[in-house]
Protein backbone atom coordinates (compact mmCIF):
# COMPACT_ATOMS: atom_id res chain seq x y z
CA UNK A 1 0.00 0.00 0.00
CA UNK A 2 1.45 3.33 -1.04
CA UNK A 3 1.30 6.29 1.30
CA UNK A 4 2.17 9.22 -0.98
CA UNK A 5 1.50 11.79 1.73
CA UNK A 6 4.17 10.10 3.86
CA UNK A 7 6.66 9.56 1.03
CA UNK A 8 7.15 13.29 0.59
CA UNK A 9 8.62 13.45 4.12
CA UNK A 10 11.31 10.84 3.41
CA UNK A 11 14.31 13.27 3.53
CA UNK A 12 13.18 14.72 6.86
CA UNK A 13 12.43 11.31 8.42
CA UNK A 14 15.85 10.05 7.27
CA UNK A 15 17.44 13.11 8.90
CA UNK A 16 15.57 12.42 12.15
CA UNK A 17 16.77 8.79 12.07
CA UNK A 18 20.35 9.99 11.45
CA UNK A 19 20.28 12.63 14.20
CA UNK A 20 18.68 10.44 16.88
CA UNK A 21 20.91 7.46 16.08
CA UNK A 22 23.98 9.73 16.07
CA UNK A 23 23.04 11.13 19.49
CA UNK A 24 22.49 7.64 20.91
CA UNK A 25 25.86 6.53 19.56
CA UNK A 26 27.53 9.65 20.98
CA UNK A 27 25.98 8.82 24.36
CA UNK A 28 27.76 5.44 24.37
CA UNK A 29 31.14 7.06 23.74
CA UNK A 30 30.57 9.78 26.34
CA UNK A 31 29.63 7.11 28.86
CA UNK A 32 32.91 5.30 28.25
CA UNK A 33 35.15 8.37 28.40
CA UNK A 34 33.37 10.86 30.66
CA UNK A 35 30.88 8.75 32.68
CA UNK A 36 28.11 10.91 31.20
CA UNK A 37 25.16 10.51 31.30
CA UNK A 38 25.91 7.31 33.23
CA UNK A 39 29.26 5.68 34.01
CA UNK A 40 30.35 2.76 31.86
CA UNK A 41 30.50 -0.36 34.06
CA UNK A 42 34.10 -1.29 33.17
CA UNK A 43 37.01 0.85 34.43
CA UNK A 44 39.77 1.21 33.52
CA UNK A 45 38.78 0.74 29.90
CA UNK A 46 40.69 -1.89 27.95
CA UNK A 47 42.26 -0.59 24.72
CA UNK A 48 39.53 -2.05 22.50
CA UNK A 49 36.81 -0.21 24.45
CA UNK A 50 38.87 2.98 24.38
CA UNK A 51 39.02 2.72 20.59
CA UNK A 52 35.29 1.96 20.45
CA UNK A 53 34.52 4.99 22.62
CA UNK A 54 36.61 7.26 20.40
CA UNK A 55 34.84 5.97 17.29
CA UNK A 56 31.46 6.44 18.97
CA UNK A 57 32.21 10.03 19.98
CA UNK A 58 33.65 11.07 16.61
CA UNK A 59 31.10 9.30 14.38
CA UNK A 60 28.25 10.22 16.74
CA UNK A 61 29.07 13.92 16.37
CA UNK A 62 29.56 13.65 12.59
CA UNK A 63 26.29 11.79 12.13
CA UNK A 64 24.36 14.17 14.37
CA UNK A 65 25.44 17.24 12.39
CA UNK A 66 25.46 15.43 9.05
CA UNK A 67 29.12 15.93 8.14
CA UNK A 68 30.94 13.20 6.18
CA UNK A 69 27.76 11.25 6.83
CA UNK A 70 28.29 8.27 4.55
CA UNK A 71 31.85 7.63 5.74
CA UNK A 72 30.96 8.10 9.42
CA UNK A 73 27.97 5.78 9.09
CA UNK A 74 30.06 3.13 7.32
CA UNK A 75 32.71 3.22 10.06
CA UNK A 76 30.04 3.10 12.78
CA UNK A 77 28.36 0.15 11.03
CA UNK A 78 31.66 -1.72 10.97
CA UNK A 79 32.23 -1.02 14.66
CA UNK A 80 28.82 -2.43 15.51
CA UNK A 81 29.44 -5.53 13.39
CA UNK A 82 32.69 -6.09 15.27
CA UNK A 83 30.97 -5.40 18.59
CA UNK A 84 28.40 -8.05 17.81
CA UNK A 85 30.82 -10.73 16.67
CA UNK A 86 33.44 -10.04 19.37
CA UNK A 87 31.22 -9.17 22.32
CA UNK A 88 27.89 -10.90 21.77
CA UNK A 89 28.10 -13.82 19.35
CA UNK A 90 30.50 -15.85 21.55
CA UNK A 91 27.78 -15.88 24.24
CA UNK A 92 25.35 -17.75 21.99
CA UNK A 93 23.86 -17.92 18.52
CA UNK A 94 20.54 -16.13 19.12
CA UNK A 95 20.63 -12.34 19.56
CA UNK A 96 17.91 -12.54 22.23
CA UNK A 97 20.15 -14.87 24.23
CA UNK A 98 23.47 -13.06 23.70
CA UNK A 99 21.95 -9.55 24.16
CA UNK A 100 23.19 -8.42 20.75
CA UNK A 101 19.97 -6.95 19.34
CA UNK A 102 21.10 -3.34 19.79
CA UNK A 103 24.43 -3.96 18.08
CA UNK A 104 22.71 -5.63 15.12
CA UNK A 105 20.11 -2.87 14.80
CA UNK A 106 22.71 -0.11 14.99
CA UNK A 107 24.89 -1.93 12.46
CA UNK A 108 22.09 -2.04 9.90
CA UNK A 109 20.76 1.46 10.63
CA UNK A 110 24.25 2.83 10.05
CA UNK A 111 24.63 0.73 6.90
CA UNK A 112 21.33 2.14 5.62
CA UNK A 113 22.44 5.72 6.36
CA UNK A 114 25.75 5.05 4.59
CA UNK A 115 23.81 3.96 1.49
CA UNK A 116 20.95 6.51 1.67
CA UNK A 117 22.95 9.59 2.65
CA UNK A 118 22.21 12.22 5.27
CA UNK A 119 18.69 13.27 4.32
CA UNK A 120 17.58 16.81 5.08
CA UNK A 121 19.18 19.18 7.58
CA UNK A 122 22.82 18.23 7.14
CA UNK A 123 26.10 20.02 6.63
CA UNK A 124 26.79 17.62 3.76
CA UNK A 125 23.58 18.74 2.03
CA UNK A 126 24.41 22.42 2.54
CA UNK A 127 27.94 21.90 1.20
CA UNK A 128 26.69 20.09 -1.91
CA UNK A 129 24.01 22.72 -2.51
CA UNK A 130 26.61 25.50 -2.40
CA UNK A 131 29.32 23.62 -4.32
CA UNK A 132 30.28 25.06 -7.71
CA UNK A 133 29.15 23.00 -10.70
CA UNK A 134 32.06 21.47 -12.57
Amino acid sequence: MELPWLSRWQPQVLAILRIITGLLFLEHGLSKYFAFPVPFPVHPLPPMLMAAGAIEIITGILLTIGLFTRLAAFVASGEMALAYFIGHFPKGFWPAANMGENAILLCFIFLYIAAAGPGAWSIDGARLKNAPIR
